[in-house]
């Protein structure tokens, strides 16, 4: 059996009306990160405008609006490859073929946690999963935080990270333990 997927899942919690530079900027540094670990972008709940739908017409429009990562041109090779979706908010649960959904938060439910190595494990046993990672100041709010099975503290002390920072500690800790 070969490994399960990695989907990075962003949860727009910052503004769900109007696309704004914080969305811009996120988009532009994950698409790096998915191209360089392998790993597919999920989007949740962002306020792209109503013309344009397409995975690849969203890419080139936030593409040529940002001069990071690459002037965009990594979510654009995303896009082109088709590793990359776009889902409104979820009502009861994210799309399971995304795999596992894992939410990413300083702030672990204790029967619900699970390790970076037991994440590795499943994926390594053929298993894909959603790492969750909330876009805003608070995170992902309660309700959808309380639908995946699993939470994960990349830094097992319960220190809050920047969701930037979040999004390349976990995925390159993830990508390094499943390359040894």
């Amino acid at each position: 059996m070969g490994r399960g997927r990695i989907t990075v899942g962003i949860y727009n919690s910052y503004d769900p009306v109007k696309f704004r530079e914080p969305h811009r900027r996120v988009l532009a540094r994950v698409g790096g990160l998915a191209m360089a670990f392998d790993m597919n972008l999920a989007l949740f709940g962002f306020p792209f405008p109503d013309d344009i739908k397409q995975p690849k017409e969203l890419a080139q429009w936030v593409a040529g609006t940002t001069s990071i990562g690459s002037h965009g041109d990594y979510f654009m090779d995303l896009a082109e490859a088709g590793r990359f979706l776009s889902f409104p908010y979820p009502d009861k649960g994210f799309p399971p073929q995304l795999g596992e959904a894992i939410l990413t938060t300083s702030k672990p439910d204790a029967k619900k946690s699970i390790t970076l190595r037991q994440t590795a494990d499943m994926v390594n046993s053929g298993r894909s999963v959603l790492l969750v990672f909330g876009l805003g100041p608070h995170g992902v709010p309660k309700g959808p935080a309380s639908i995946p099975k699993y939470n994960l503290d990349i830094t097992d002390g319960r220190f809050s990270l920047e969701t930037c920072t979040a999004l390349g500690a976990v995925t390159g800790a993830l990508h390094a333990i499943l390359n040894q």
